[in-house]
């Protein structure tokens, strides 16, 4: 443990950089709550007086990281500009970057066991992509208009997968024959001229 100790401050603030520490040094699941407290500098008593037991510590540290992250996608979607395709494609690359810069806030956000799917900065998150998806297919008539939720499920999903399989901070990521933003817009290409969203001649 490299911390000197706590001595002063805003503890939960402490606890937070302690868990993100531990986090990229043994994974979401690789630390117990007494070792939390201790890299912060104080007792595990002192810890219980901002979070009730390991799963609350962890819900904290997963909120910041989809605060952080709504506001990465938000900003990569950019109110749909230039247009709507390329917008999206920034947005999926901002999900890949998150990923590889923020490690430990993705793997508390992803961890097993993680409340992630029930905070509302996850909502958040993924109404980015809900936006992206209902202004793509607003041209569209309303009776071959894909359900927008479906459209940005799916999309999450390509770019969760992606980020799963390519970008790990161990490095054991398999190899392939091309960069994870790249692998990423040739799968989201595909699914959205499957789709009929975009013409078989772009």
């Amino acid at each position: 443990m490299r911390r000197k100790g706590y001595h002063h401050g805003n503890l939960r603030e402490a606890l937070v950089e302690a868990t993100l520490e531990l986090i990229a040094e043994t994974g979401p699941d690789g630390f117990t709550l007494a070792e939390a407290a201790r890299l912060a500098g104080v007792t595990p008593a002192a810890l219980y007086r901002h979070f009730k037991d390991r799963a609350d510590l962890m819900a904290e540290v997963a909120k910041r990281g989809f605060a952080l992250f709504a506001d990465a996608l938000e900003t990569a979607w950019n109110r749909g500009r230039p247009n709507p395709l390329a917008a999206i494609d920034a947005v999926c690359r901002a999900y890949l970057t998150f990923a590889r810069e923020q490690p430990a806030f993705y793997a508390a956000m992803f961890g097993t066991g993680s409340r992630a799917e029930a905070d509302p900065e996850s909502s958040r998150a993924f109404e980015v992509l809900e936006t992206a998806c209902a202004t793509l297919v607003s041209h569209v008539p309303p009776d071959r208009r894909p359900p927008v939720q479906m459209m940005a499920y799916h999309l999450w999903s390509l770019a969760h997968g992606t980020a799963q399989l390519f970008i790990r901070p161990d490095g054991s990521a398999p190899r392939a024959p091309m960069s994870p933003e790249d692998l990423l817009e040739s799968a989201t290409v595909v699914y959205l001229r499957g789709l009929g969203l975009i013409p078989e001649s772009d």
